[in-house]
């Protein structure tokens, strides 16, 4: 499977991010390699494999919560593709 040029602009488009001709091209080559390698998994005998979420045994390590001052709010909202005074702006879900 390989993508479209249209494909990853929508892709770019959805992680906000704004991408030239040339950049889009490169992307798009890259894109499609990766897809290649992935694609290279299907070849694999999984059988008697048994399913893992990743392959060392590494256990989360919780620090204790501790109260600590956060961001300002005009340095948290400094990216925010839309916002008001105080908070994000997001189309509404339902």
């Amino acid at each position: 499977m390989s993508l479209s040029v249209e494909e990853v602009a929508k892709i770019a488009s959805l992680a906000r991010l704004r991408l030239s001709s040339e950049q889009l091209a490169r992307m798009t080559a890259e894109l499609g390699a990766i897809v290649g390698y992935v694609e290279q998994l299907d070849e694999l005998d999984t059988e008697g494999v048994e399913p893992m979420a990743h392959a060392g045994d590494l256990v989360n390590v919780f620090r204790e919560d501790v109260l600590q001052d956060s961001l300002p709010r005009d340095e948290a909202l400094a990216n925010a593709p839309k916002r008001d005074d105080q908070s994000y702006l997001v189309p509404p879900v339902l």
